[in-house]
């Protein structure tokens, strides 16, 4: 079926979705054509209607439903504040994350177990939960917020958390968008399969690069780890890596093009990074050079980071120079009644406990917010 999905389409990354013998796309096409009725339409089937809920007035909406967005839900649906969260798609990055071995309370388990098990916990709850849905604006009025999706609908609430998390980051190279699903990937967990038995790379060095390496090198012959610096990951992530068979170190190279015969990647080309540009001299990792070289490779993993999905705050609320949005102690804005919590926040360590925690802050915080309010 991989084959024929491959052939029939000309494209490498799972899922992609048929109805008959017509293409809809990827998942992402999937949930935009079903929020649209779309698929309905296309399976001859009524018309899902929406719930009435666009003209309810929320205590608290949370934007987002990864750790922080779930945790807020649950901590603001215990102190019995009516709740709505609006979010994508449930589960947040941990839904492509392999393996979990630093969350208390389970030695090991792979994210989208934990995240069901986040889903399963707040869904004991009264939450409204309005997904396939993504954030446009926030309005601020004297008499409570006003949260805007892209679909138009619009939704009232006394407080707002967002917790909307953050979105891989482009290499912006020549090769990149041509071949964005077909060769070049940003999530190991969902495309891996595909290239069992090819050779590819990964670009990056921090725990996502370190963690698909190590994925990739049970199914492929060889990966390339390519890294602007020494590896920045945990340290026994990093340690694994450079014992894995398989795994071939790059570091303080940098890609600067894709190339393919116009259906698939054939091969990346590196060039070893500026002086100074790479960090200093490091113990943790080798094969650091000079010049250029092109590697064949049938898959790029990009694993560089996260961009925060704050664009819809950019007019209201205060953002450091990476985009995130700033917060206190307290997870508060500046814009009162507006909370925010997790990776879209300037907070430093992007875990996903560290986001849980930040989530119930914030809930508590739009809680002492809403009491002094009345």
């Amino acid at each position: 079926m991989l084959a024929e999905m491959k052939e029939r389409t000309g494209k490498q990354f799972t899922p992609q979705v048929f109805i008959g013998d017509e293409y809809v796309g990827g998942y992402a096409e999937f949930l935009l054509a079903d929020a649209r009725g779309e698929i309905d339409k296309k399976l001859g089937r009524a018309p899902r209607e929406k719930a009435p809920v666009d003209a309810e007035i929320f205590d608290v909406i949370i934007i987002g439903g990864g750790p922080a967005g779930l945790t807020a839900a649950v901590y603001s649906a215990r102190k019995n504040l009516r709740t709505a969260i609006i979010t994508d798609e449930l589960g947040g990055q941990p839904r492509w994350t392999l393996g979990v071995e630093n969350y208390m309370g389970f030695q090991y388990i792979t994210g989208p177990e934990l995240m069901e098990k986040f889903e399963e916990q707040a869904g004991q709850y009264q939450l409204e939960v309005i997904t396939e849905e993504m954030v446009s604006r926030i309005e601020n009025e004297e008499s409570g917020k006003i949260v805007t999706t892209r679909s138009g609908r619009n939704f009232h609430c006394r407080a707002v958390i967002i917790a909307s998390g953050k979105r891989s980051r482009l290499l912006n190279i020549p090769g990149e968008s041509e071949y964005a699903g077909r060769g070049v990937s940003y999530c190991a967990t969902c495309d891996a399969p595909v290239f069992a038995g090819q050779p590819v790379m990964v670009v990056g060095g921090g725990n996502s690069a370190l963690q698909a390496a190590l994925e990739l090198s049970a199914i492929c012959p060889s990966v390339e780890l390519v890294s602007l610096t020494d590896l920045t990951g945990d340290e026994i992530l990093a340690d694994k890596a450079l014992a894995a068979k398989g795994i071939n170190m790059n570091l303080r190279w940098r890609p600067v093009e894709i190339k393919g015969n116009g259906t698939e990647v054939e091969s990346v080309v590196i060039v070893a990074a500026a002086d100074g540009e790479g960090g200093e001299d490091s113990s943790r990792g080798s094969g650091a050079g000079t010049g250029r070289k092109e590697l064949a490779v049938k898959g790029v993993f990009v694993e560089i980071g996260l961009n925060p999905n704050s664009s819809f705050a950019v007019d209201l609320l205060r953002l450091n120079k990476d985009g995130e949005i700033v917060v206190d102690c307290e997870c508060r804005t500046g814009v009162k009644g507006i909370f925010a919590a997790g990776d879209v926040t300037q907070v430093r360590d992007k875990q996903i406990i560290v986001a849980a925690g930040e989530g119930a802050k914030a809930a508590l915080s739009a809680y002492d917010f809403l009491m002094s309010s009345r």
